[in-house]
């Protein structure tokens, strides 16, 4: 990620858009600390996805038709030494 200083980030804005759509986020500094990144929007999008709820996610698995068995076993416990 590349980062910017915030004065050359206002000088050269289109070539930080440019940067952020072909390489990725690009960080901007102040005072030499971290304080903004500038991503595409097909990157923010990808981030802030629609999350499916569990019920969804769960009917559209490929498990989903499967069967199981969810009976206990009743056999009597092994003897243990305490």
């Amino acid at each position: 990620m590349r980062s910017w200083q915030v004065q050359e980030a206002e000088a050269h804005f289109s070539d930080l858009l440019r940067d952020a759509v072909r390489s990725g986020p690009q960080q901007i500094t102040v005072r030499g600390r971290a304080v903004a990144v500038v991503l595409s929007t097909e990157a923010y999008e990808r981030l802030r996805g629609r999350k499916q709820s569990l019920v969804a996610f769960l009917r559209a698995s490929p498990l989903a038709g499967v069967e199981l068995d969810l009976g206990r076993d009743r056999s009597v416990p092994r003897d243990i030494k305490l």
